[in-house]
């Protein structure tokens, strides 16, 4: 009986589940392990925030895509550390063995060793971390509403540091709630007293992009009236008040910290091989130094000719590399394997409904039809027929009605064993 190779994969994110996906029925034994039951789809977390879109709408449970699947298996675990010396991986509940070992553990929130910061503000990396975003903003409406006077200045102020994808597109719709569907919630509150912030440490907003779409991305939010803070360093956040490097300070109690990410490292590895807090790969997303341990999407640091510094941490590039990897193993002879080559296929980011700016690589272009490609994309990506439909829907109600009926707050219950 023909024994079958044994590849593990650790994560479930854009390229750990393509790299699944293009294994799925072959002669290969695969095991799927990630911490949280369903993959999602990360572009779309500030919707969720937002009250725009179900989180299920964006999350597709592990077990639901395998379903049909003869060769791969998943497990809800943590990875705590790697024996490379073994081909041996320690969970938090057994050991697993492995002929070939996949890290695919995407990013989370870089906070720079600020661990007041870290405990103070949002992330939103996670499902978990953009439905956090939402009750506490909706929540703190709610205690407003009840209040005689104007108590905390910081209640009024949201802001949200970064002035990336992430943040541009969190400040446009938060000024798009303010606008259409909190008036309409609470129409004896007064939303003029609130006030949307985007601190960046650039001149401009989205500066990995094209000169035409920094500008703009800044009229765009400037029209929706996002007070866009350039050139500043949050240095410091005590729950009250952000300090920036200038000596400027904003009382809020509302901050969301979207100004990088950082590597989910695993236990075990040569730290010497960590670039960025990245596994430094050859071309084939091998580990230097590894023969058999892998590392693709997010967390694999890789140099090529065309990008010395490695290649940017986008979508694209994590599900062209779980595809690449994919089809060298399924190859007979290593010799055969081909080297993973980046081909940019542009940039976008939507600020609010009409607005949005696009970078191909052989035209740029901006306002309502990059709002259309932006929307037609994304849906694309989505996993299921019913999820794209879903999102579909939600999307022509929000713009037909300018309202969202998914603003609800819920905040599950500690389970109390004590008997009383």
């Amino acid at each position: 009986m023909e024994t079958r190779e044994k590849i593990i994969i650790i994560g479930g994110g854009f390229a750990g589940l393509q790299l699944a996906k293009t294994l799925n029925n072959k002669r290969k034994k695969v095991i799927v392990i990630d911490k949280v039951n369903h993959h999602m789809f990360q572009p779309l977390f500030y919707q969720v925030a937002c009250g725009r879109i179900e989180p299920s709408n964006i999350s597709f449970p592990f077990r639901k895509i395998f379903q049909r699947s003869r060769n791969i298996q998943y497990r809800m675990i943590e990875v705590q550390k790697i024996l490379p010396e073994q081909n041996k991986i320690i969970t938090s509940e057994a050991e697993f063995t492995y002929d070939k070992l996949v890290i695919a553990t995407g990013c989370k929130t870089n906070f720079f060793g600020n661990e007041k910061m870290e405990s103070l503000t949002f992330g939103m990396k996670n499902t978990q971390e953009a439905i956090a975003i939402r009750n506490h903003i909706l929540l703190t409406f709610e205690k407003l509403i009840i209040e005689k006077k104007r108590s905390d200045d910081g209640n009024w102020n949201i802001v949200i540091v970064g002035s990336g994808p992430t943040g541009v597109e969190l400040a446009g719709a938060f000024a798009e709630m303010k606008r259409e569907i909190l008036p309409r919630d609470y129409p004896h509150m007064n939303f003029d007293n609130l006030n949307i912030i985007l601190i960046s440490s650039t001149e401009t907003p989205l500066s990995v992009m094209s000169e035409e779409s920094q500008k703009m991305s800044q009229k765009y939010l400037k029209d929706l009236g996002v007070d866009f803070m350039s050139d500043e360093f949050v240095t410091d956040y005590d729950g009250d008040k952000v300090y920036m490097k200038s000596g400027k300070s904003i009382a809020s109690n509302n901050v969301i910290w979207a100004a990088g990410v950082t590597g989910n490292i695993i236990e075990g590895l040569n730290p010497e091989i960590m670039v960025r807090n990245r596994y430094k790969t050859d071309r084939y997303n091998r580990i230097q130094g590894y023969e058999n341990i892998f590392a693709i999407g997010d967390i694999a640091y890789m140099e090529t000719p065309k990008y010395p510094q490695a290649h940017p941490q986008v979508a694209n590039v994590a599900i062209n590399q779980g595809k690449n990897v994919g089809r060298n193993f399924l190859k007979k002879s290593e010799s055969d394997w081909a080297e993973y080559e980046y081909k940019d296929q542009g940039s976008m980011a939507t600020i609010g409904k009409h607005r949005a700016v696009v970078d191909l690589p052989d035209f740029k272009f901006q306002g309502f039809f990059a709002w259309y490609f932006w929307m037609f994309l994304h849906l694309m990506l989505i996993l299921s027929v019913r999820n794209k439909l879903a999102v579909f829907f939600n999307w022509m109600w929000s713009y037909i009605n300018r309202d969202s009926s998914l603003r609800l707050i819920i905040i599950p219950n500690k389970k109390n064993n004590t008997e009383q």
